[in-house]
């Protein structure tokens, strides 16, 4: 849940996320560096039996006869050799662990019947009654801001006058997202739904019983031994915490399939209040969900899209403050909604610091890494008053899927990791097209990579989510091979339109119409 508009009043630093030059916590640095060094015993080991391969290679059948004849008086030293070997191919194997491969994803694309338009969003609130014209204005400004295009998609509860949020719509929309995507999903793999060993699914705030993930053992008629989870108030950044579930998950459970699906349910949280932190979800929260495949088979990695490398989570929710900034509440007059702190952007910002100087060891190359850990140790022994190095992430990552959380935190993230409008506009697009899908949109985003056919085999993908807790996640992935999108993708019949071009927040076309 991001955005940079959240209160009328706030402005300046508030509204920014803090500079990433100013400061870099050296702990965090220490802990991807740990990362790296569990590590360690796999990156001695390879080029060790590399260099023994070649040299055997280059070795004369005498010397092979005469060392043989040598071994057979030596019996101490065959037997410590080989227990040497079997000890350090053991442990290797045993910390190298499954690798998890993506097979392919579908992302839920709403029917046209449930677009909402900047003008019918505003006459419907007008007209439910519920809001003042203080609270009417602020929501059109903050529409109109928000990057958001006229194509996005409300739940069908949110179309009658007045608005029908009532259990069984909620109920209604969640099947509608979740067996959308799903069905799409088992049609492009061709994977029986009996084939799945885990299930996890993640929505922040709807968890009816049964929970969501019932309802998907029951529609498809999952195995009754499969491993199933539902993840509920993790906000936004849940679709990356589902991913490193599944994945520790099929360390376990060997040679089978996980599914994970990521949405959120608008129906029943839907805000009718006027106090205006509270309005913001209104206008920027969008229906949408997606639905994974992944697999830890080595028969799937042929036709697999990419294959997971790491996942780096922070979790600020020690900090009071990074607790509340994002925090589902009543007002006075009873409403409930989802408040947003006017120190949203600066809590999220420390997240991403702390999130970024944890992952950088584990992606950079070496001369980066050699950069960044220079600048801060000299600033740390001789206080240094110099600004520490930041890294260049595009040398590490082709390409970017920025949660499209709202148009400010795109901005910010484009800046302050110095990035090109190339790199964060798939979530530009996907923010402008689907709005905010909550912890879908990375998907859509990636799909829109996918569409525009950028991804080739060996990319690598760095999906970044924040959500409330306070929560930064990221997942990286590596394509393993040239990735086209996959059939009935949510950009199928769109991609060729954008992407579209936006002027603080709104879409060029759009801007001429409001100066008419």
């Amino acid at each position: 849940m991001m955005e940079g508009e959240t209160v009328e009043g706030s402005r300046g630093q508030s509204r920014r996320l803090p500079d990433f030059l100013q400061s870099v916590n050296l702990k965090y640095v220490k802990l991807g560096y740990h990362y790296l060094i569990t590590h360690l015993l796999t990156l001695l080991l390879i080029p060790l039996m590399v260099v023994i391969l070649v040299e055997a290679g280059r070795t004369d059948p005498n010397d092979i006869r005469q060392l043989w004849l040598q071994l057979k008086y030596n019996l101490v030293s065959v037997l410590v050799f080989s227990a040497v070997l079997v000890f350090g191919s053991t442990v290797y194997i045993m910390k190298r662990g499954q690798p998890v491969y993506l097979v392919d994803y579908a992302c839920y694309r709403p029917p046209d019947r449930l677009q909402a338009r900047f003008t019918q969003f505003m006459e419907h609130s007008r007209l439910c009654g519920n809001f003042n014209e203080s609270a009417l204005e602020f929501q059109r400004k903050i529409l109109e801001r928000s990057g958001l295009g006229e194509e996005t998609y409300v739940p069908d509860a949110m179309h009658y006058l007045p608005p029908r949020p009532s259990m069984a719509a909620a109920r209604a929309e969640a099947e509608q997202v979740m067996f959308g995507a799903i069905d799409k999903l088992f049609r492009s793999t061709g994977v029986k739904p009996k084939d799945v060993g885990v299930l996890v699914v993640n929505c922040s705030l709807f968890n009816p019983t049964p929970s969501l993930s019932a309802m998907i053992v029951n529609r498809y008629k999952l195995r009754g031994n499969i491993r199933s989870f539902n993840l509920g108030g993790m906000g936004c950044s849940a679709g990356v915490i589902a991913i490193d579930l599944a994945r520790d998950l099929l360390q376990v459970h060997r040679n089978t399939y996980a599914v994970v699906v990521s949405t959120e349910n608008i129906t029943q949280n839907w805000y009718f209040g006027n106090r205006k932190s509270m309005l913001i979800p209104n206008c920027l929260f969008r229906l949408g969900g997606s639905a994974v495949l992944l697999s830890n088979r080595n028969a799937d990695r042929h036709r697999a899209k990419y294959r997971l490398i790491h996942i780096v989570r922070t979790h600020r929710g020690a900090d009071d403050k990074a607790f509340r900034c994002v925090y589902q509440e009543q007002d006075d007059n009873g409403q409930i909604g989802v408040s947003l702190s006017k120190d949203l952007m600066a809590i999220a910002g420390d997240a991403l610091k702390i999130n970024i100087t944890t992952l950088a060891p584990l992606v950079l190359p070496i001369s980066e890494q050699l950069l960044f850990f220079a600048t801060l140790v000299a600033k740390k022994l001789f206080n240094s008053k110099c600004k520490p190095y930041i890294p260049d992430f595009k040398l590490a990552f082709e390409h970017f899927c920025i949660h499209a959380g709202g148009r400010a935190v795109i901005d910010e993230l484009e800046k302050n990791l110095q990035l090109q409008p190339i790199h964060v506009e798939a979530s530009r697009m996907t923010l402008h097209r689907f709005g905010n899908t909550s912890s879908s949109s990375i998907w859509y985003e990636l799909a829109y990579i996918e569409a525009k056919g950028r991804v080739s085999r060996g990319h690598r993908v760095w999906q970044i989510a924040f959500g409330s807790g306070f929560k930064c996640n990221s997942a990286v992935w590596q394509a393993l091979r040239s990735v086209k999108q996959s059939p009935g993708g949510p950009w199928e019949d769109c991609i060729d339109r954008y992407p579209v071009e936006i002027h603080d927040g709104i879409p060029v076309s759009r801007n001429q119409e409001l100066q008419q």
